[in-house]
């Protein structure tokens, strides 16, 4: 394996590590209303985030109309110098395949799962579960910051096969 190679991999890994300390994304969005944010409890299938929602959400309407989203994913840090965090780029769709969406709900529910306990809960949240749609965010370039290496270092993954752009 290529010097490159492994550098990328290393990354892939250390995101992956990243994403699974953590639990819940910033998604940002636009349509014709203009741009919208929402914070998700999300699983990761490898790099792509996965996480359920209401189709009737501000989010959930805007990808609908237009997949490229971003989102953040960090700590509530109180020093600059501690901060770590991803910035997700790429495009997000409702999973519509019932197989992709057993595979969404089973990543989600091994994860949370209190979801599984949901039906045991109320009707109304049941109903509102019932009711929700599974969502994937299938990443392009995923920005790892981490202060802890100097201010604004960044490290960035492009998935799409473009050239590295600088981080946003």
């Amino acid at each position: 394996m290529s010097e490159a190679a492994e550098t990328r991999n290393d990354l892939a890994c250390r995101i992956a590590s990243f994403l699974d300390l953590h639990h819940v994304m910033s998604l940002a969005t636009v349509g014709p209303d203009g741009p919208h944010a929402a914070n998700l409890f999300y699983a990761r299938d490898a790099l792509a985030l996965i996480w359920v929602s209401d189709p009737a959400s501000q989010h959930s309407i805007h990808i609908e109309s237009r997949a490229q989203v971003a989102a953040t994913i960090a700590f509530d840090y109180h020093d600059f110098v501690e901060i770590e965090g991803l910035q997700v780029f790429g495009r997000a769709r409702r999973i519509a395949d019932g197989a992709g969406r057993r595979r969404a709900r089973d990543r989600l529910h091994a994860r949370y799962p209190f979801l599984e306990r949901i039906s045991g809960v109320s009707q109304q949240l049941r109903a509102a579960y019932e009711r929700a749609q599974f969502y994937r965010l299938e990443p392009a370039r995923i920005v790892l910051i981490d202060n802890r290496r100097g201010f604004g270092s960044k490290e960035i993954l492009d998935l799409d096969g473009s050239p590295s752009r600088p981080a946003a």
